[in-house]
């Protein structure tokens, strides 16, 4: 399989395109929603991802076709006085799972943040999503020393 590793351009009409295909893939997952994209969130997400500042994004091609996205946002670590990467969604469409697409994406990303003097990449992860935990590892994450938990508050 041919990997093509892109930085989205929000604006792209094909980069949009893609956002959403793989967005609604993740949100009908097990770990998503378990359903479909609702139909009036789509152009609420474009709309909203434009005006976001600090909005970055990934995504994989093989072969072509949409396999793999990485929803970001640019952050600034003040104990390292560099910008870091958050990773808020990271899919990898079904009918791409098991074949180094989630892998090449990761490292593609760290590829990146080293060219563009990022000084780490922080992302979340559910307790029972044990595929992606043993992808995370597999490319060099592991818990926050001391660890740390990822709270809310819903409004």
């Amino acid at each position: 399989m041919d990997f093509k590793f892109l930085c989205i351009d929000i604006q792209n009409p094909e980069h949009q395109k893609g956002v959403l295909y793989l967005l609604d893939a993740y949100m009908r997952d097990e770990m998503g929603m378990n359903a479909p994209m609702p139909k009036d969130l789509a152009p609420r997400i474009i709309d909203g991802l434009k005006a976001h500042e600090a909005y970055i994004a990934f995504i994989v091609l093989a072969d072509g076709k949409y396999a793999a996205l990485a929803n970001c946002n640019k952050n600034f670590s003040t104990f390292k006085a560099k910008p870091l990467i958050n990773i808020h969604d990271f899919v990898v469409h079904p009918d791409f799972r098991g074949n180094g697409v989630g892998k090449f994406l990761l490292d593609s990303i760290a590829s990146f943040c080293k060219e563009n003097d990022y000084c780490r990449i922080n992302l979340e992860v559910r307790d029972d999503n044990v595929k992606a935990q043993n992808l995370y590892k597999k490319c060099g994450f592991e818990d926050c020393n001391p660890p740390m938990y990822f709270w809310e508050k819903n409004l």
